[in-house]
């Protein structure tokens, strides 16, 4: 099961999409209130969209981006039943995806 939520919406000409991913987002600056050690760097790097396999997003993130991050965009396009495709990759090489029918 995928940590991704994901909806897509047509409205007009335009797909709104709207997920939300959760991810520790760990910026390697933050120390353990147990141990006073730092905690690793944990965030994700890379996020793409994919609209029936086209690239429709591509954003690069840092440590910078908070916890379980909410991330909104449009494209221009889309029709009722077509899959959208959001894809994270972090810097410990870990990767998920989940697609959602745009309604």
């Amino acid at each position: 099961m995928s940590d991704i939520k994901v909806r897509a919406k047509l409205e007009g000409t335009e797909t709104v999409v709207k997920c939300l991913i959760s991810h520790p987002m760990e910026n390697g600056l933050r120390k353990d209130a147990k141990t006073g050690e730092l905690v690793p760097a944990h965030f994700i790097e890379e996020v793409v969209c994919k609209w029936k396999g086209e690239v429709v997003l591509t954003a690069s993130w840092s440590g910078g981006v908070s916890k379980n991050p909410y991330l909104s965009f449009k494209f221009l396009g889309g029709a009722v039943g077509d899959p959208v495709e959001i894809t994270w990759k972090d810097n410990l090489g870990q990767s998920q995806s989940e697609t959602a029918p745009i309604s």
